[in-house]
């Protein structure tokens, strides 16, 4: 289980390849005043598409990324071979500091965990300081994608466990969103006690009490509530094609950029909170997507292998046991699901719940990277509810 030094290097011949797509791009005509309502619109696109032909530079993007602790370890899954995971590793200066497992969601990648990184290893006699691991899901980024049915989320904690015991860290606490908190509440529930010693989401769920009455509620919950309504009605078709047809879709994704563009843009400015993005921010992300490892389809299996089954969040927090070690909720306003906080003691032994912070939406690590740092620094440094989770050996410098 060798470590080694990545550096993303994308071959010339992909990017000529590319190009010669995009020159080749027909775009669809569009509704008058149609705005966002029936997709991406199209001034977006052709924007975008332009300055990706254009003006987008990504071997200038690439070395920027590659100034990231990047590697790629084999790591054996039962059942299903080896595979070669990607990775951030940054160990803080602060030799006793706080191992953290970061696990991004879809459409995240390794990027969304990137400005959490330099928070989080800061040196400093106020907070605890962490040694970060962003992992990149198999089968996104450059992470190797299983090759046989039924990975399932059962699977994807196993690979961050191994990689975090790999990398000498025998105890270790995780946080992530989306998929993230799929994946760390299963760590919790494999290896909860004996290695995972705590987690933290910024992905809050929960069911109403029985006796539920929405005019109890502030305007604002009520806003928030009937927003989350809306999402669930309008906004899930992506989770029912990847979770039923994946492959279906791939061919769509992997041989149109403008294709996948749409697909992953749409999402990018939906789920974040008034976040502005510039056209190179999304085009770096999108590209990520198109030069990954396994292509696309890639990120869409997990949705096929994990949904209808137990490891669907909300099912297995009605069905599955909780795990016991503490676990912090870090709240957002903008992400896709906001329940009242009192909902959210389903999910587990919850010691830390913070106030719903001014902004950020489902990718806080990279909208408001110091919120959600803030709130870890709090959770697990002195004074805080699961401060020394982590025993002295590995533990704190405050």
């Amino acid at each position: 289980m060798a470590e080694t030094p990545f550096k993303i290097s994308i071959p010339q011949a992909l990017l000529d390849r590319l190009q010669q797509k995009l020159a080749l791009t027909t775009l669809p005509n569009e509704l008058e005043g149609s705005g966002w309502d029936y997709g991406v619109p199209l001034a977006d696109v052709k924007r975008l598409v332009a300055r990706w032909m254009d003006g987008y530079d990504w071997r200038h993007h690439e070395a920027q990324l590659n100034q990231l602790p990047q590697f790629t370890r084999p790591i054996p899954v039962d059942g299903h071979g080896t595979l070669d995971i990607h990775y951030i590793h940054q160990k803080s200066e602060v030799e006793g500091a706080i191992p953290l497992l970061f696990v991004h969601g879809w459409p995240g990648i390794f990027l969304e965990g990137s400005r959490i990184v330099p928070l989080l290893t800061a040196k400093s006699d106020d907070h605890p300081s962490f040694h970060v691991v962003v992992l990149s899901l198999p089968g996104f980024g450059f992470s190797e994608g299983a090759k046989k049915p039924g990975f399932n989320i059962a699977q994807y904690a196993e690979i961050g466990n191994k990689l975090m015991l790999a990398l000498g860290y025998d105890e270790y606490i995780t946080q992530g969103g989306d998929w993230g908190l799929a994946v760390t509440r299963k760590i919790a529930q494999l290896y909860g006690g004996k290695h995972s010693k705590a987690w933290h989401t910024n992905m809050v769920f929960g069911d109403p009490p029985a006796d539920f009455d929405p005019s109890t509620l502030t305007s604002e919950k009520q806003a928030a509530l009937a927003r989350t309504e809306g999402l669930m009605k309008k906004g899930m078709g992506y989770r029912h094609q990847q979770s039923t047809k994946p492959q279906t879709l791939a061919y769509a994704m992997t041989d149109s950029p403008v294709g996948l563009l749409a697909w992953i843009y749409e999402k990018l400015v939906a789920w974040t909170d008034r976040y502005n993005w510039t056209d190179d921010e999304v085009l770096t992300w999108i590209s990520i997507f198109y030069f990954s490892r396994e292509g696309p389809v890639g990120s869409f299996r997990i949705y096929y292998e994990a949904m209808g089954n137990e490891t669907v969040p909300m099912q297995a927090f009605r069905e599955a046991p909780a795990p016991e070690i503490p676990l912090g909720l870090s709240h957002f306003p903008g992400d896709l699901v906001v329940v009242p906080k009192s909902w959210s003691r389903m999910m587990g032994n919850v010691v830390f719940d913070s106030e719903v912070h001014e902004a950020g939406g489902h990718f806080p690590a990279y909208e408001q990277p110091e919120a959600l740092a803030g709130d870890l620094r709090k959770m697990f440094g002195k004074g805080g509810p699961a401060y020394g989770v982590v025993p002295k050996k590995l533990g704190y410098r405050n």
